[in-house]
């Protein structure tokens, strides 16, 4: 089973350590009791299904626009042969505050924006934790991860509608994820699986846990002490799947390779340094290639 870390936990050292190897060995841990109010995570949940039951020109009003990576839209349309389902998404960036704008977020229900901003904030504090660990375990400063991977936070909800062919399908294909790190909330309906040891793996559902996921850049920063977790989701037959994923990445502009005191003549660095964008449009194009 995926790593579950108890925060509360009053050994720090030993909480530290547990996330690091989890990181290591696996690249995606759950966390449980880590200070984000349950309340307050059922009302992201509300809020967030009550906008995906809105009519869909209702919806459209928050719609992305071209060269946008906010706002709401379609992923990907049902596609037998390729084994591909629906996922509808919004994607809203919540830092630096800078970034935000609000032309994309919903207006219904009323109080969505105050919701998702609450949880906003209670993230951060809970990903730069996790962050400053993750460098310690390096060997590093707490804040050398950070300083180039907590820069950016975007807000993103996966709707998947159920299907009533859903063996034929996955909700996302297999990727690991572009960012550096995931933190994630999911209701009830299973389908987060990871691929570990030639086996893909359900994640297990923990009311009010958040699945951490860690992505390419922190990878990279690590020169591959830690890994970027292979997964795909997939969708029920009869229910909806929902996910509320926050993104923690660089800033576009930011060059991303091992952190140099990682590096050496007997472990030189498995990666080259790249800008972010740049990157990003590399993977999305060999992704959109493959497809």
């Amino acid at each position: 089973q995926v790593p579950v870390v108890d925060l509360s936990c009053p050994d720090e050292e030993l909480v530290a350590r547990t996330v690091v190897k989890a990181s290591e060995d696996w690249g995606v841990f759950q966390v449980v009791n880590h200070g984000i109010p349950t309340e307050l995570i059922q009302r992201l949940q509300k809020v967030g299904r009550e906008f995906f039951e809105l009519p869909e020109a209702e919806k459209r009003s928050c719609a992305r626009e071209a060269g946008s990576v906010e706002g709401y839209g379609r992923r990907i349309e049902l596609d037998i042969k390729k084994r591909k389902g629906i996922v509808d998404q919004i994607y809203l960036s919540t830092w630096p505050p800078s970034s935000v704008n609000y032309r994309y977020w919903p207006k219904s229900p009323p109080d969505y924006r105050e919701v998702n901003e609450e949880y906003a904030r209670h993230v951060k504090t809970l990903s730069e934790k996790i962050m400053e660990w993750l460098s310690e375990g390096l060997g590093l400063g707490r804040e050398a991860i950070k300083e180039v991977n907590g820069c950016w936070y975007v807000m993103n909800i996966n709707h998947y509608p159920p299907y009533p062919h859903s063996d034929s399908f996955n909700g996302l294909e297999p990727h690991t994820d572009i960012n550096g790190l995931t933190l994630i909330i999911t209701n009830e309906i299973p389908g987060l699986q990871v691929f570990k040891d030639d086996h893909w793996i359900e994640v297990e559902y923990i009311p009010s846990a958040i699945i951490v996921n860690i992505g390419d850049q922190i990878m990279m920063l690590s020169n591959g002490k830690y890994k970027n977790v292979l997964h795909k989701t997939t969708v029920d037959k009869e229910k909806t799947r929902m996910s509320w994923p926050v993104l923690v990445s660089p800033t576009y502009d930011m060059v991303v390779g091992p952190l140099p005191e990682l590096t050496s003549e007997d472990d030189p660095p498995k990666f080259k340094p790249i800008a972010y964008k740049d990157y990003v449009h590399n993977k999305i194009t060999f992704l959109k290639n493959k497809s």
